[in-house]
């Protein structure tokens, strides 16, 4: 078994250090909060684009043939008002950004949820700001932090891991002779190892980014504070951390609030225009 683990091990630096040579790079500026991290990108965004466009509209079709789509006018404008005071400021991290095509739908639907697909389409679903009763501030923290994972093209990102850790699997495989029982205990290593760390490290990433965009947008940073505190009461979070592509709540919150200082002084900034 050790000898498999060795083996493994090795092909595994091996594939990952090829990859990184040939695919290693930053979608992003660092920002203000210094989101630095190199990313591993051998898929194309051309690719990412194609298949979450094809995924958006099958998703506003489905919204809109059961009569769920932006029928609450208020909140859709409301979404929109925040998205627009955003939206500017992702140039930030991007300078392309703020020419994509960006667009905002609601969904009624109980679920607590919102996500902005790859190229700034952006889609929340009522109950996460029903249930939740969320502030103006709460719904741009949660949109800041969501469009931080489209400037960052974490989609791509993760796509690339798994070209790169489905490679290796299938390295091990046959010039190991592992058994299919043997492969899928190397695949789930793979993922409590590399895919869900890598996960969480987006989510953080997603984290900083959103909090200064908020900030920059004239959004008290601290209702990111308030929004994974209520996220915390009503549920969220309760998954342990080491089986959770998110950080658990309580770390989430520790995190941000270091950061506070470092953002505080672009929202004061803001407020003063």
């Amino acid at each position: 078994m050790k000898t498999l683990k060795k083996s493994i091990a090795a092909i595994t630096l091996a594939t990952a250090s090829s990859a990184a040579i040939i695919g290693c790079g930053s979608t992003t500026h660092a920002g203000a909060v210094d989101v630095s991290r190199k990313q591993l990108l051998l898929v194309s965004s051309s690719e990412i684009l194609q298949l979450s466009n094809q995924a958006y509209r099958e998703t506003l079709a489905e919204a809109r043939a059961k009569g769920t789509l932006d029928v609450n006018f208020s909140q859709v404008n409301r979404l929109k008002n925040i998205s627009n005071r955003l939206i500017p400021h992702t140039s930030i991290y991007r300078p392309d950004a703020t020419s994509w095509p960006w667009e905002v739908h609601a969904i009624k639907q109980d679920t607590i949820n919102a996500y902005v697909m790859p190229g700034g389409k952006i889609v929340f679903y009522s109950g996460i700001i029903e249930k939740l009763n969320l502030t103006d501030a709460e719904i741009a923290a949660i949109m800041g932090h969501e469009m931080a994972h489209a400037l960052r093209e974490h989609s791509r990102e993760k796509m690339s891991r798994q070209a790169a850790t489905g490679g290796v699997l299938s390295i091990a495989t046959s010039m190991l002779g592992l058994s299919s029982g043997q492969a899928q205990l190397v695949g789930l290593a793979g993922q409590l190892g590399l895919d869900l760390p890598h996960s969480r490290t987006q989510e953080a990433e997603a984290d900083k980014m959103g909090l200064e965009l908020m900030a920059r947008a004239g959004y008290d940073p601290n209702a990111a504070i308030t929004l994974w505190q209520k996220m915390e009461a009503s549920g969220g979070g309760s998954m342990p951390q080491f089986l959770s592509t998110h950080p658990s709540s309580a770390n989430r919150i520790k995190n941000m609030q270091a950061l506070i200082p470092t953002v505080m002084p672009l929202y004061q900034a803001a407020a003063k225009r």
